[in-house]
Parts: C-alpha cells; sequence; structure tokens
C-alpha cells in the first residue's frame, strides 16, 4: 500500500527535501503542492516534475496526508484543514510560534485516528541516538548541564517578518535542541532565561540569541540559535551538544560525518552521513501503515515551541526567568 500525500506551501527552506524524500520513498505516492503564492509553487512543482494546484480543498481530496512547509504563522491554519479533512499531517517546526496558537494546536494534537506529527529530523541522527544510548545507561551518571548549539545562516525572507515567522533566530533555531534536551534531560522545566541581539544585520529582528533552560532536577542548558554562520561558511550551520554527567561528558556533533572539499570556492562539506529527512518522512510514512505514534509527535512540537515561546517572555522582562 503506498500513502497518497501532498505539500501545502512552498515557503519554507526544507520543502525541496520533504518532496525528494517521498518520492524516493516506496511507501508514498507523492500527489503535489498547493501554495497561496502560485508562482513559487508553479516553480517548485517544474522542479519536481510534479503538479502543482491552486485549491487547497482540491489537494487535500487527492491524498491521504500532508506535509506542512508553509510559513510558521500559517501552520495552525493548516494543521487545522487537515483535521477538518481528516488527513495525516506533517508540520515543519516550529509548530506554534505563540502562546495563542500554541493553544489552538493543543486541541487538535489527539485528534483520533490521525498521525499528527512534528518535523524534527535531529533524533534520527545515529550519533545522537548513540548519545543518547550512553546517557541512558549510565555512562556518564546523572545529566548536570548541556552546552549546545544550533547556529546557521540568515535564511532571510519571510524568516526575517516576524508577521509571517513569529520572531526571528530564536523562534526559527531553539526549538531543535530544545527537543533533544527533552529526549536527554525529561520535560520537566523550571524556567526559560533568554537574551538576543541583532548585531549581525542590525534590523528588528533577532539574528542572535542566547538561551537558558532550568530544569526542575537542577540541571540547566544553554542554547545558541544564532543567524551568525558566514555565507562562506563550510555547510549551512551545526547542532552540537556538550553534555556533562556526574562521571563523564559527551561531546555531540549531529553532523560530523561529513567529508570535506576545499576548492577556489573555499571549503565545502560534502555528505553528512545518514539523510536524515529521509529517515524522518519515512517514520511518518511508518506510523500511518503500523497505525502507531511518531518518533516525534504534535506535542513534542508544542513542548519545544513551548521553550522558544517562554524564551520570547523573558525577553520581554529584561532577560529575567519565564516560569514554566
Amino acid at each position: 500500500m503506498s500513502i497518497r500525500v501532498g505539500l501545502v506551501g512552498a515557503a519554507h527552506v526544507h520543502a525541496p527535501s520533504f518532496i525528494s524524500s517521498l518520492q524516493g520513498n516506496p511507501k508514498a505516492e507523492f500527489v503535489g503542492i498547493w501554495d497561496d503564492q502560485a508562482e513559487r509553487g508553479e516553480a517548485l512543482a517544474a522542479q519536481f516534475d510534479t503538479h502543482y494546484t491552486a485549491d487547497l480543498g482540491t489537494l487535500l481530496g487527492q491524498v491521504d496526508a500532508i506535509c506542512i512547509a508553509s510559513e510558521n504563522m500559517r501552520h495552525l491554519e493548516h494543521l487545522k484543514a487537515a483535521v477538518k479533512a481528516g488527513r495525516h499531517a506533517l508540520c515543519e517546526k516550529p509548530i506554534a510560534p505563540n502562546a495563542d496558537h500554541a493553544q489552538q494546536i493543543e486541541v487538535l494534537a489527539d485528534s483520533p485516528g490521525l498521525v499528527l506529527a512534528t518535523a524534527f529530523p535531529c533524533p534520527f541522527s545515529p550519533n545522537f541516538t548513540a548519545a543518547q544510548s550512553r546517557v541512558e545507561n549510565g555512562d556518564i551518571g546523572t545529566l548536570l548541564a548541556a552546552c549546545c548549539t544550533n547556529q546557521g545562516r540568515c535564511p532571510f525572507g519571510w524568516f526575517t517578518d516576524p508577521a509571517l515567522s513569529g520572531g526571528g533566530a530564536m523562534i526559527d533555531h531553539v526549538v531543535h535542541v530544545a527537543d533533544l534536551l527533552r529526549r536527554l534531560f525529561g520535560p520537566e522545566v523550571a524556567h526559560v532565561q533568554a537574551q538576543i541581539g541583532n548585531g549581525h544585520y542590525g534590523q528588528q529582528w533577532d539574528d542572535t540569541a542566547m538561551v537558558t533552560v532550568g530544569f526542575d532536577s537542577g540541571a540547566f542548558a544553554s542554547i545558541d540559535s544564532s543567524w551568525n554562520r558566514p555565507d562562506a561558511y563550510h555547510t549551512w550551520g551545526n547542532v552540537k551538544l556538550n553534555l556533562v554527567g556526574e562521571k563523564g561528558v559527551i561531546e555531540l556533533d549531529l553532523f560530523s560525518q561529513g567529508a570535506s572539499l576545499t576548492g577556489a570556492d573555499g571549503m565545502k562539506t560534502i555528505g553528512t552521513g545518514s539523510n536524515l529527512d529521509a529517515l524522518m518522512v519515512d517514520d511518518f510514512l511508518s506510523a500511518i501503515l503500523d497505525k502507531r505514534p511518531p518518533m516525534s509527535t504534535l506535542r513534542d512540537g508544542l513542548w519545544a515551541s513551548q521553550i522558544a515561546i517562554k524564551a520570547y517572555e523573558s525577553v520581554s522582562q529584561s532577560g529575567q526567568p519565564a516560569a514554566v
């Protein structure tokens, strides 16, 4: 049995990866693309030799499931449309850019008979699963702290329009690491503290962000989610965790499997081991077929979104901790 899947929204930079992962998976039949901007949707459809439709209802009527790659502020709208139509959905992060959207999406999270997943590829990293296993086995004792980064190049476009994105670098990149921290430290968080800046580009949106997450256990973790990688950087960015336990440390780079190529235009990373997006999409499809929860549920995405939302609350309080 193949699952008929469509793409809702061509806005996100990850949209092409969704399509290539679906087109390369025998469990899926990729049906086509809807986007509210015809030029954008048609261009992506032409790139992947697929169909574009200007009517969302038409696409929803042709599929069993959707991948949502629209702007952050439209995730709620498109998740509601999926649930109303009885369609499974894999939604790009952050699931919710603000508390109001989070409350409304939480109502959808337990929709019966539907697989509603968050697009978190990082838990599929072999490096992360190996580190997680070591932590769970007690190899470094009780976790005390973590120093983490998810830095990248600035994506510009709608990502730097808070009316569409919900913020800047902090709303974009905090959630990936926050999700990994939940899997390592547990979900019980006491407070979130954050500072932001705009020193790289000098605009109204944050391009620099430092977040501290304090857990109920007394452990804490820092997250640098800045858009501070230059255009000449050898890859798009990084996801790194330095985990400190009672008996040892684990230093983890989720994308350290790549090889480097240096030419006239500088050094570039080529290949990063496993295709994490393909593994994530395959898990979504398998969850539908097996009638089981996906690796990252909608509630998991909401948990990570809450960390970013509370981080902005802390910023609004002059960097004072925001209780969770």
